[in-house]
């Protein structure tokens, strides 16, 4: 077994200033050495329809099970809407889990959220458990990442800023390697 790892990253907010994807972007700058880092665009998911799906899985479904399926782990930055997951990230969630060989079953995921909040994606986060526990994932419990008052270490051009939440992002990852492969070395 190789010890590079890959992880695949989703984020739960399609905004063009999103909080969440500076988070990812981030996160690619601060990978441990041997982990890479792919997003996955959820724009073309459509919502989940069981007639559609009876039709024949959509090929953006077909494509996100597929990332999931050849990642090592993957990698969620969630935002918090009415104090639970953003519907994009459910349904693409579910859409995920459809048809045979469900691909997050086993699959190692770490969860990270920003919000405008003073709360960052405590609630949202809690709720993502419970669909990941659903799912069969190995969600990483800790360390968890947090990220309230997003708006203050986040630049307008999508930067993440804060020197001290970018260090939480690397630990992070760095357990989030160990948690994939417990014999990667950081």
């Amino acid at each position: 077994m190789s010890d590079s790892v890959h992880v695949l990253g989703i984020c739960g907010s399609l905004r063009r200033g999103s909080y969440n994807a500076a988070l990812l972007r981030a996160a690619g700058e601060l990978l441990p050495q041997g982990m890479t880092l792919t997003v996955h665009d959820l724009r073309s998911i459509p919502l989940y329809d069981g007639d559609l799906e009876a039709a024949g899985m959509p090929a953006s479904v077909t494509a996100l099970q597929s990332a999931i399926r050849e990642a090592d782990g993957v990698l969620i930055a969630t935002p918090e809407y009415n104090y639970s997951i953003p519907g994009v990230l459910k349904n693409s969630l579910d859409w995920a889990s459809r048809g045979k060989n469900q691909p997050l079953g086993g699959k190692p995921v770490a969860l990270m959220g920003a919000s405008a909040g003073g709360f960052g994606t405590v609630r949202s986060q809690l709720a993502l458990r419970q669909v990941l526990q659903a799912l069969d994932a190995r969600d990483l419990q800790r360390p968890e990442l947090h990220v309230g008052n997003a708006g203050k270490v986040v630049s307008p051009e999508g930067v993440l800023t804060d020197e001290a939440t970018r260090e939480k992002i690397r630990a992070m990852l760095v357990a989030f390697a160990l948690w994939i492969r417990p014999s990667v070395t950081a």
